[in-house]
């Protein structure tokens, strides 16, 4: 389709037109949700009561089964979680309380808070983490709060959480994988199909603003792009532990770069995209160049894993 560039969409502009996609992949998606339980994906019958008030054992290392490097990837991904109230604020802010947009919100927060509490659940019971560390950690991570770079700007919003809810479905995957526990792997496979249904709301979202503005969706996409950062950016220690899953194989750079931005860059066909002004023009070439240099550090990233790994497989 041949669009012929037009003056730029205010943001309450763009939440009108917006607002008939958003009424029927909200349907889309409450009819392919499936309702499920934390509760049953939780071993009870595993649990023993902490030290503290109640006089129980307290906890060590040796209490799980589960890789250190997966606890990590488990703590992240909880603590991320945990920060829900500040992204339910910023959406709603952004988004709205009303009509479909507002459904939209508390269906999704409702969904995320449920993630939470399987998780947190999970480790608590299994005894996968030390709760002490880990409720110090929710203390200090969602003191901090979130604070999105783009919160009043509807296009590079919806951007952001196309690529996101993609990266924490991958993330939540290949984390259930190394725990080395088929019930933990179970959980976040149920976790992540969540996750999946997220995406392709958001994805479908701005796949609509790609027809209705395209430009401004170019210039929201490669903006996004340029400064990504996982919502759990601002956790302690976050660079420490995100090297850690990447070496892991977790999450990394070509997993980021292949498996998160480029699926969701050919569902928009962002390279065929017509009707874009002398900005979106721009964009998308400081995109295409902004891929190019992820490929060049993935690269460099697995040269230097591989590196590692074989010095260790000599000692």
């Amino acid at each position: 389709m041949t669009v012929t560039p037009t003056a730029p969409l205010s943001q309450t502009a763009l939440l009108i037109e917006l607002e008939p996609v958003v009424a029927g992949n909200l349907d889309r998606h409450l009819r392919a949700a499936k309702e499920w339980f934390p509760h049953e994906y939780v071993p009870w019958g595993e649990g023993r009561t902490f030290d503290g008030i109640l006089d129980g054992e307290a906890w060590q290392p040796e209490d799980s089964i589960v890789p250190e490097v997966a606890r990590t990837a488990l703590v992240v991904n909880l603590l991320t979680e945990d920060n829900l109230p500040s992204y339910h604020h910023q959406i709603a802010t952004l988004f709205g309380r009303d009509g479909a947009w507002g459904t939209w919100v508390h269906r999704w927060t409702a969904e995320e808070g449920r993630h939470g509490t399987a998780i947190r659940d999970y480790l608590t019971v299994t005894r996968a983490v030390d709760p002490v560390a880990l409720e110090r950690a929710r203390m200090t991570h969602m003191s901090a709060g979130y604070d999105n770079p783009h919160d009043d700007e509807v296009l590079h919003s919806l951007a952001y959480v196309s690529f996101q809810e993609l990266a924490t479905r991958i993330s939540h995957r290949n984390t259930g994988r190394v725990t080395g526990d088929p019930r933990c792997e179970q959980l976040l496979a149920r976790i992540a199909a969540d996750e999946n249904l997220h995406m392709v709301f958001y994805r479908n979202l701005l796949g609509a603003a790609f027809e209705l503005a395209p430009s401004q969706a170019m210039r929201a996409v490669a903006d996004v792009v340029a400064d990504f950062q996982m919502p759990g950016n601002g956790i302690e220690g976050f660079a420490r532990k995100s090297v850690a899953i990447a070496l892991a194989g977790i999450y990394d750079l070509r997993q980021h770069r292949d498996d998160v931005l480029m699926p969701v860059l050919r569902q928009w066909d962002v390279w065929n995209v017509t009707g874009l002004d002398a900005d979106g023009e721009a964009a998308r070439e400081e995109l295409a160049a902004q891929l190019d240099g992820l490929d060049r550090a993935a690269a460099r990233f697995e040269e230097k894993r591989d590196a590692r790994l074989a010095r260790l497989a000599r000692a």
